[in-house]
């Protein structure tokens, strides 16, 4: 595997991870509401779910796609019941003042958020089948297991490193007083973001 390839593989990760998507949008979500230090584990759960799909495609991901495809299918609905299912808390508690919906659960521990970041990331089928169908594609066979790893290692940074920074962007505190005044406003363009792309993988 030489460098340019190496150097392609990981840039083709990078650019799916700028991609907006579940994980964008949740980043951007925490960053509003729960700042920086919650988001940056966040981040790190995203990008431990992109390392787990990048690892499951590097040893047969595809092949065993190809020999269960009931699988993919039935891992297609998981996450996008899944994905809706968040649109729904977030357009339920849209009206509640900000005040009012944090009380009402405890407020969420960094491996919650990771944790968080990590079932937002496996929830969504362009995991598998970008990594699965494309990424493992500008491997070849025979490259080495250190360039693997490295690469793997650079996938979870590059992953996390783009979360933090939309989690900065909306954690600002001007971002975070607009976010205030029209909470309801914000919370139901994420949960209809959310439920669009749920729907959108259910139907393809």
């Amino acid at each position: 595997m030489t460098l340019t390839t190496f150097l392609a593989s990981w840039l083709l990760c990078l650019a799916a991870a700028m991609t907006p998507g579940p994980a964008v949008l949740m980043s951007a979500r925490i960053g509003l509401r729960e700042g920086l230090a919650t988001g940056a584990a966040l981040a790190a759960g995203i990008g431990a779910g992109a390392v787990f799909w990048a690892t499951t495609a590097l040893f047969g991901l595809s092949i065993l796609f190809d020999y269960a495809p009931a699988l993919l299918i039935a891992m297609k609905w998981l996450g996008a019941l899944y994905l809706c299912y968040l649109a729904y808390k977030m357009w339920r508690h849209a009206d509640e003042p900000m005040e009012a919906a944090d009380t009402s659960v405890a407020p969420r521990s960094k491996f919650g958020a990771f944790k968080l970041g990590v079932f937002t990331q496996l929830s969504n089928p362009k995991g598998p089948i970008f990594f699965g169908a494309v990424f493992a594609g500008t491997v070849p066979d025979t490259a080495p297991l250190w360039m693997l790893c490295a690469l793997l290692v650079l996938i979870f940074i590059g992953e996390m490193l783009w979360n933090i920074a939309v989690v900065r962007i909306f954690s600002f505190e001007k971002t975070r007083k607009g976010y205030t005044n029209l909470k309801g406003v914000f919370d139901r363009v994420f949960g209809g973001a959310l439920a669009v792309l749920g729907l959108k993988i259910a139907a393809t």
